[in-house]
């Protein structure tokens, strides 16, 4: 059996930067058990398949096509560097003829446009709700030890944790700021936590581009020890920093050792939009 599979380093112009990604076009069924051993294979924090929704569907001439992410580990609901991939494996690789295409996933219809520089996705927007910090201080003390926290913050619809450090930190903390996560599975093994989300004010623009926020993502209960660049966790990050900042459009960045940049906008009817640029190998 042969299946055609790019790669796509997502949230980045420039190679080997970003978050990659694989994505897998099914022109028929796949084995269930296929899907994880593939994305096994390719070990990268998700791999993407893109299903025709009907026999009669086009890779090039269709708008709407099923899609599921896979880590190495096992299945997630949402992904949105790999959404950004397969969008941009369509427009540009298949050259899909349609400006707009619509996902059918486990996080509902998710939407991917093309942009002038770049591809706009459309994706879910999660609340995220004071978290007693006793209740979870094991898991952060062994995630940042002494550092300084401002802010804790819980998404129950994607059980990602998100801990915002203190304001006197600035990004080059962040950047280096040493985190086992190995030992975060010892620490948290109840299932609430299925992501930990580390989160800091952005800086005003100086000699360096300014950005209303950084993060940093960790996911080693799904088998990401840490992910590049994470959409999904700007679902959520995107709720959290509109409410603190007042403001509806920002720009955010992942300062893991590989970096990625967001635009983010949220939606009059409670969705994000998240533009990317990305470069497909």
């Amino acid at each position: 059996m042969k299946l055609p599979i790019f790669i796509a380093d997502a949230f980045t112009a420039k190679a080997f930067r970003g978050n990659p990604a694989a994505v897998c076009l099914l022109e028929n069924k796949l084995d269930e058990d296929m899907h994880q051993n593939i994305a096994r294979e390719m070990n990268l924090s998700e791999t993407a398949f893109i299903r025709k929704l009907h026999p009669t569907d086009s890779f090039t001439q269709s708008s709407c096509f099923g899609l599921r992410w896979f880590t190495p580990a096992s299945e997630v609901p949402l992904c949105g560097h790999a959404t950004l991939a397969s969008a941009a494996v369509l427009f540009h690789k298949i050259k899909n003829v349609n400006s707009t295409l619509t996902f059918v996933t486990l996080s509902g219809e998710l939407k991917a446009r093309k942009a002038e520089d770049g591809i706009i996705l459309d994706l879910p927007l999660y609340p995220a709700h004071p978290q007693d910090f006793h209740e979870v201080k094991d898991l952060i003390k062994t995630a940042i030890g002494d550092t300084r926290v401002q802010d804790i913050r819980y998404s129950p619809d994607t059980r990602k944790l998100l801990v915002r450090l203190s304001d006197t930190y600035d990004r080059s903390f962040l950047e280096n700021l040493k985190v086992s996560t190995q030992d975060l599975l010892q620490a948290e093994t109840t299932g609430k936590v299925r992501g930990l989300i580390l989160t800091l004010k952005g800086e005003p623009g100086g000699q360096t581009q300014a950005f209303d926020f950084y993060s940093r993502y960790f996911a080693p209960w799904v088998g990401v020890a840490e992910d590049p660049v994470t959409g999904s966790a700007h679902t959520v990050l995107s709720s959290y920093w509109s409410q603190e900042l007042g403001k509806k459009d920002m720009r955010a960045f992942q300062c893991s050792r590989r970096g990625g940049e967001l635009e983010i906008s949220l939606r009059p009817d409670g969705r994000v939009d998240i533009r990317g640029v990305l470069r497909l190998l």
